[in-house]
């Protein structure tokens, strides 16, 4: 008699709704007792039970990492205590569907929670609302939204993040495809191009009706890609669309709309911002690139290099800044200019630019020959150049407020989940008391800056464009330099509490190895935490003058 048929025959069968992703719910399963587990200890019967979930490894003892001999050891036993000192969750989540055969008996499944769904379990790992507080701005169509965006995650993603982030390579045709199809490329430019998706016929994530989506589905997209943990990778998922076609879908003209926004939509193309020079990153005014009329009037002539272009490496358009005129912020238009082909003039090298986070970002140095762009490929007007990219920018910063947010929250989550498992001295690291004062440090600036976005966002719900470029400019910057400084403070304090784990490339400190590298961009990108902060103060003493000036007038008249 075969050992599943004894298993079947000997033991009672139930139904049981797992913790490991993945998992049928509804799939018969057997019950072991802990009598039973024992008796499988040897190299060709080895069964191992890991927090209340029973494993069959035999066939997985020839390929263990640290050879058999360290599985043998435990073999027949609940081993959750030794699993937990050296994997995370996300290892059962991996291999788990292939070896497990049963659950320990009275175990209760309810007292463990899942990562691959909402991780209601681990403290501060979900925002407020996803923890079960009321919201005055969300509802239950954001709730479905981030759960499929969680699904597609789980399914087609988190799978492949160690691997795609160290070979460093740009996310191929075939993931791009996925993420167009599934509407998330078009999740990710947020409400300007929801129009453009019942014309392709696309689904959104959930379900959800494009005239329901606003900024908070944008903002749920964001923190459910960049909680792959993996900064380079998300950003290789379609950062350059993020803030590359939002440009082209406002300013653009109808014809170039047309031809261009459905292709990048569906992930058939690529699209990049192109800004930042050499010799000018957060002083945009400074920018060399020069686009010169043809002869004829009817192309520019585009010649300059670019750096530091996330996705620069594999796009096929690029939204870029350029000077059609004099010196200073007046002579600078914004251009969509089409990658050179054998059949067009002019030449575009790229050179892939290392950086301390994966290279999957396709980071770039751009260099521009003798390109010819038709002159309609102009966004806006010329000389308006500057003005529309101050206004993206204000979405692009909003949108590096959101990544932030979801690194530091993905890394607080990643911490308290080590402090609660992982024992020193004794003890579990969550009993000590600096370790509770860090965690505290973390949860109170991650809630904080949760809550001011959201906020934010609230309003950017209520204004065209244009006027949360009057108004907003100067709170979205102030939250990206909040975000900034904060964010040092959770990656160090993450180190901290991981130790050797957190400087560490694979393994339990994977993610917080990754955020600690990938903390400072948030500071830089979109311009410096020095240029913002300094910007955002400057703009509300602006206001208040001009407040503080209109009052005194209106005093003078009323005297007259």
């Amino acid at each position: 008699m075969s050992w599943e048929s004894t298993l079947h025959k000997t033991w009672k069968t139930k139904k049981f709704h797992s913790p490991i992703s993945d998992f049928d719910p509804m799939k018969e399963i057997v019950t072991v007792s802990l009598g039973e587990l024992n008796k499988h200890n040897t190299p060709d019967d080895c069964w191992l039970a890991v927090d209340g979930v029973v494993y069959d490894v035999t066939r997985f003892l020839n390929v263990h990492p640290a050879g058999k001999q360290v599985i043998l050891s435990v073999a027949g036993r609940d081993v959750t205590k030794e699993f937990f000192a050296f994997h995370k969750r996300e290892v059962l989540a991996k291999y788990g569907d292939k070896m497990r055969i049963g659950i320990m008996e009275g175990f209760q499944a309810e007292s463990s929670g899942t990562q691959a769904t909402i991780d209601l379990y681990t403290p501060f790992a979900e925002s407020a609302f996803t923890r079960g507080w009321k919201s005055p701005y969300m509802n239950s169509s954001h709730t479905r939204f981030r759960e499929s965006m969680r699904q597609f995650m789980v399914s087609n993603v988190n799978p492949f993040v160690e691997q795609m982030h160290e070979l460093g390579k740009d996310p191929d045709e075939e993931m791009f495809n996925k993420l167009g199809k599934a509407g998330i490329l078009a999740s990710r430019c947020g409400p300007c191009a929801m129009p453009y998706v019942s014309k392709l016929g696309l689904s959104l994530p959930g379900g959800i009706s494009p005239s329901d989506f606003d900024y908070f589905h944008e903002q749920i997209a964001i923190d459910e890609l960049y909680r792959c943990g993996s900064g380079g990778l998300a950003d290789g998922l379609g950062g350059g669309l993020t803030i590359g076609l939002p440009p082209v879908i406002n300013f653009g003209r109808k014809k170039l709309k047309e031809r261009i926004v459905p292709d990048c939509l569906l992930g058939q193309k690529r699209i990049c911002l192109a800004i930042t020079e050499p010799v000018a990153g957060s002083d945009v005014a400074n920018i060399q690139m020069t686009a010169k009329l043809s002869p004829e009037g009817t192309h520019y002539i585009v010649n300059g290099i670019k750096k530091w272009i996330t996705g620069g490496y594999v796009a096929d358009y690029f939204t870029t800044a350029v000077r059609t005129g004099g010196a200073g912020h007046k002579g600078i238009s914004l251009l969509l200019i089409e990658a050179p082909s054998s059949t067009t003039t002019g030449s575009l090298t790229r050179h892939k630019i290392k950086t301390s986070y994966s290279g999957a970002a396709g980071t770039s140095l751009l260099i521009f020959e003798d390109v010819l762009v038709p002159r309609e490929n102009l966004l806006g007007q010329e000389g308006d150049g500057f003005k529309l990219i101050m206004a993206n920018f204000n979405h692009e910063r909003w949108y590096i407020c959101a990544i932030s947010s979801a690194f530091g929250r993905h890394a607080l989550g990643e911490t308290y989940r080590w402090a609660i498992q992982r024992k020193a001295f004794g003890k579990r690291l969550i009993d000590q008391p600096v370790i509770r004062y860090k965690l505290a440090e973390m949860s109170a600036a991650v809630e904080c800056i949760d809550a001011w976005l959201e906020s934010i966002t609230y309003q950017m719900n209520t204004m065209d464009l244009m006027e949360q470029y009057g108004k907003l400019s100067a709170p979205i910057a102030l939250c990206k330099f909040l975000v900034t400084r904060q964010g040092l403070m959770i990656a160090d304090n993450a180190c901290q509490i991981f130790g050797g784990r957190a400087v560490t490339r694979s393994g339990m400190g994977r993610s917080i190895e990754y955020f600690k590298n990938e903390v400072k961009f948030a500071a830089i990108l979109g311009g410096s935490e020095e240029i913002v902060a300094d910007l955002a103060v400057r703009q509300m003493v602006g206001q208040a003058d001009k407040l503080g000036k209109k009052k005194s007038e209106a005093r003078t008249m009323l005297r007259l």
